[in-house]
């Protein structure tokens, strides 16, 4: 501990917090966008995953290519030769939400793919049978209950694309891991700012791991959890004072109460 503590210098990681928190906070705004993007397009790859060909082959094909490329390669892609052949620049921020968009989509429609084929099928036909046309079918019954199946797996994408933020600074992007290169190659405190950084990147995916685990709870039938709890006892005080309301004025109207 002694040894370990001699060649971590807290001091100046700490003197330097506006620097890393700044390259994080960049870090989690592309994932963000990203995760967005992912969800969306990864939901319509299932959908057409399900689908009859074409639209499975062309399903198919996107996603058994970027997940098989790099995140690296498909910035550079991005960056550099989509210019190159459109004479269209992307910003930084923009060429690393659509690199891992392409990657992250895919890998988020094979968890759709298996969470709305994991709803029973009874539930679509109980639907159709109350009358119900296919796509309301869809988005009021499979699509709740697939997304509370999907929702850990999601989870675990975000932290991914989190830590893989750190290979975007090929193309520019001063995101945490890029923040760290830039303060070391100044003051050789390699080890410090390192330790730092997978210390802040430890600290993201507990809090990222925390919300979706409570967004988890807060989706089950019944809702569990003390978000479910806040917002259900929320409601019931609401409910009671609208009660209360209403028998205060049936009491003015001379009218007996319930």
């Amino acid at each position: 501990m002694i040894a370990l503590a001699s060649i971590i210098h807290w001091s100046y990681a700490w003197n330097n917090r506006g620097a890393l928190l700044h390259g994080l906070l960049v870090a989690v705004e592309v994932s963000a966008v990203s995760l967005i993007l992912s969800v969306l397009i990864g939901l319509l790859l299932a959908v057409m995953r399900m689908s009859k060909p074409p639209l499975s082959w062309l399903a198919a094909a996107y996603i058994n290519i970027f997940r098989g490329v790099p995140v690296i390669v498909t910035a550079v892609w991005v960056f550099f030769g989509f210019s190159e052949v459109t004479g269209v620049n992307f910003s930084v921020f923009i060429a690393g939400v659509i690199s891992l968009t392409l990657l992250y989509s895919a890998f988020i429609s094979e968890i759709y793919l298996s969470s709305l084929e994991a709803v029973p099928r009874g539930h679509r036909e109980a639907g159709l049978a109350l009358g119900m046309s296919r796509v309301r079918v869809f988005f009021a019954v499979i699509l709740p209950q697939a997304t509370k199946i999907a929702i850990p797996n999601i989870g675990s994408m975000l932290i991914g694309m989190i830590k893989d933020t750190s290979v975007l600074f090929v193309i520019g992007l001063t995101e945490l891991f890029a923040t760290v290169q830039n303060l070391a190659s100044v003051s050789y405190e390699y080890f410090t700012l390192y330790t730092a950084a997978a210390i802040l990147y430890i600290a993201v995916a507990f809090v990222v791991d925390f919300a979706f685990r409570t967004l988890e709870k807060t989706m089950q039938t019944p809702p569990r959890g003390r978000l479910a709890r806040t917002v259900k006892g929320r409601r019931r005080r609401h409910v009671e004072a609208v009660m209360a309301r209403i028998e205060a004025g049936w009491q003015e109207e001379g009218t007996p109460a319930l």
